[in-house]
């Protein structure tokens, strides 16, 4: 059983900072991409940036310059930094891995519970 945790979201003032993670457990032959994604109220769910094994990374155009995605394979987690904040970027923010549960598994993508990030103007 594969599991997602997202950790770090919370309520920040615009232009503030805020750091996700998300750690990967369970049975884990290979994990490949990585990403995060975001879904404010009423709206669908969006990618906010993606990072492959090899990292390759790419950001939805209204985070760059702003959100950084990283991954630390030996912890198994992925990471978001979020700077300079706006109120557009509330949302709950999910992460998301594709992963090979064993070597003679199918690739399966897997997701978080999801963390609130809500920004105050």
């Amino acid at each position: 059983q594969v599991q997602l945790v997202e950790s770090g979201g919370g309520l920040v003032q615009a232009g503030g900072s805020l750091r996700l993670s998300c750690a990967v457990s369970g049975s884990i032959f290979s994990i490949k991409t990585m990403g995060w994604y975001r879904q404010a109220p009423g709206k669908q769910r969006d990618l906010v940036a993606t990072i492959t094994s090899g990292d390759n990374i790419n950001y939805a155009d209204s985070v760059k310059g702003r959100f950084t995605i990283s991954r630390d394979n030996a912890k198994k987690t992925v990471y978001l930094q979020m700077n300079s904040l706006k109120p557009g970027d509330t949302a709950v923010y999910f992460c998301n891995a594709e992963i090979y549960s064993s070597w003679f598994s199918v690739l399966s993508t897997y997701w978080g519970q999801g963390t609130q990030v809500t920004v105050s103007s």
